[in-house]
């Protein structure tokens, strides 16, 4: 009887387990499964227990700090931003600011001269960059003259794009107004063109010096024409420089011309160009020094006349008394020498004047540094 009893109670057991998988349990499993199914592919599982998310273009951009487009110099952000971190920042040379809008306003008037024609100069940024990035920046076909600051004893570059090319050739060969400039890619610019180029590049070069001169007097001589940028090479590749970006506009027509010095160039006029302003004398004050150097001619000060000196030993002068005699090898007619804080100033003869003992000066001496 114990065994039957058993065995119903193991059925009823079974079928009460039955039902409730077949009841509410399936419509649970169901549900959890389809959450589960909802997360796999919101965040897909990567075998180690961590889940990642694919970024898109426009994060991966500013990751990499290429957010702003490829003419705007604006601050840097991202992983661009640690790699140019190394450059010196050009705003630590204001007077660059100074020195190239005056360039601006020469080149306008020198240009307009040049060509006969309206033209305008805008200055776009002056930013600093490396060397090598920069030659490798450069859009070809293009022009690149280099010049040599011969007071500086260095070199800079001056590039001309193709479409200020083209527009300098056809303004100067009377071009019709308001007809965009014929261009003809894939061959070498013909002689003609870099005669003219040549010619555009002296006149900015001429500028150049009287935009420096109020600063420092410069020459900056045209050396030569390459258009190929291997051959342009001035400095190394990591070295830094100073690019300073226009635009040249006659009405329809116009370009880009960019000035690239590097900053070896500016060095002996580096602490010029630290100036806040011109003329600045970093913390000198000359209305001080004026006012010192007139109280200095005024000041007495105190010349002693020796008339013979002797080396004696300790010993004879820690025995000196009272009325003793000292024997000075000093006549009458002897060179006296006058001194100012034990430096020599002047000689003289001894004599009198009245009741007093006077000294007629004859020499001055020029070795003032003994003492």
């Amino acid at each position: 009887m114990a065994d039957e009893n058993e065995t119903v109670d193991e059925e009823a057991l079974a079928a009460e387990w039955a039902a409730a998988a077949e009841g509410d349990g399936g419509d649970d499993q169901d549900a959890i499964a389809a959450e589960w199914e909802a997360m796999a592919e919101e965040e897909p599982d990567t075998g180690a227990g961590q889940s990642t998310r694919v970024l898109n273009q426009d994060e991966i951009d500013s990751l990499l700090g290429f957010e702003s487009g490829d003419g705007d110099e604006s601050e840097r952000s991202g992983i661009r931003a640690i790699i140019n971190s190394a450059l010196v920042n050009y705003e630590r040379l204001p007077m660059l600011d100074i020195v190239f809008d005056r360039l601006v306003r020469q080149m306008t008037v020198s240009l307009r001269n040049f060509t006969s024609d309206n033209v305008e100069v805008s200055l776009d940024n002056i930013t600093s960059i490396r060397f090598g990035d920069y030659l490798n920046s450069i859009p070809l076909p293009a022009i690149l003259s280099v010049f040599r600051a011969v007071e500086w004893d260095n070199y800079g570059l001056i590039v001309v794009d193709s479409s200020l090319i083209y527009s300098v050739v056809d303004v100067l060969l009377g071009g019709r107004h308001g007809t965009a400039p014929m261009r003809i890619e894939g061959r070498p610019y013909t002689t003609i063109e870099r005669n003219l180029v040549e010619r555009l590049v002296n006149v900015v070069l001429q500028d150049m010096n009287a935009a420096f001169e109020p600063l420092s007097p410069v020459n900056f001589n045209f050396d030569r024409i390459e258009t190929n940028p291997r051959f342009a090479t001035i400095a190394r590749s990591a070295n830094a420089a100073i690019l300073i970006k226009m635009r040249i506009d006659m009405e329809e027509r116009g370009g880009r011309l960019e000035i690239l010095l590097p900053y070896a160039t500016l060095e002996p006029i580096r602490e010029l160009l630290l100036q806040m302003f011109m003329g600045e004398k970093f913390g000198r004050d000359s209305i001080w020094e004026n006012h010192l150097a007139t109280e200095l001619w005024s000041t007495d000060v105190e010349i002693e006349a020796v008339l013979d000196e002797q080396l004696m030993p300790l010993k004879e002068v820690m025995s000196l008394e009272v009325g003793q005699t000292l024997i000075l090898n000093t006549d009458q007619d002897a060179s006296i020498e006058m001194r100012c804080g034990g430096i020599p100033m002047v000689t003289g003869r001894m004599g009198r004047s009245g009741q007093h003992v006077a000294v007629r000066v004859e020499q001055t001496l020029r070795k003032l540094g003994r003492t």
